[in-house]
C-alpha cells in the first residue's frame, strides 16, 4: 500500500474537559498518513484517481475547528472516520498533537495516535 502524508496541520479547537480549554481554545497539530493504491493515478497522471491531499486537510482542520470533544480520542477518531471516507483511501493514520495540553509540569507535546482502516 502506498502512503501520502500531512504532517503539521495546524487548526484552533475548543477540545478539552477543562472549562478554560473549552471556553479559551488551543492550538492542535495533526499528522495524517493515508494508505492508497498510487498506481493508477500515477499511470495516467489523473488527480481524480487518487486522494486530494488539499481537499483532506480543509476537512480535517473542520473538523479540529468545529463541535468540540472531550477528549483528543475522540477527534482523532472523527478524523480518521473523515479521511476514511474517501475513496479510494483504505488506511489511515492520525496523529492529534496538543501542544499546550494543562499539564503541570514541563513537557514538549501530548499526542494520540490511531490507526483505522476500512476492513
Amino acid at each position: 500500500m502506498d502512503r501520502v502524508a500531512l504532517r503539521g496541520l495546524k487548526a484552533r479547537g475548543h477540545h478539552g474537559v477543562f472549562p478554560r480549554e473549552r471556553e479559551k481554545g488551543q492550538t492542535f497539530i495533526v499528522d495524517l498518513v493515508l494508505g492508497l493504491d498510487t498506481r493508477p493515478a500515477a499511470a495516467d497522471d489523473d488527480l481524480t484517481k487518487t486522494v486530494h491531499y488539499g481537499i483532506v486537510a480543509e476537512e480535517v482542520v473542520a473538523v479540529v475547528e468545529g463541535e468540540p470533544v472531550n477528549l483528543i480520542e475522540t477527534l482523532a477518531e472523527r478524523i480518521a472516520r473523515t479521511c476514511l471516507k474517501h475513496e479510494g483511501v483504505e488506511e489511515v493514520e492520525v496523529c492529534v498533537h496538543k501542544p499546550d495540553a494543562p499539564i503541570t509540569v514541563p513537557f514538549d507535546d501530548v499526542t494520540v495516535t490511531i490507526t483505522r482502516s476500512r476492513v
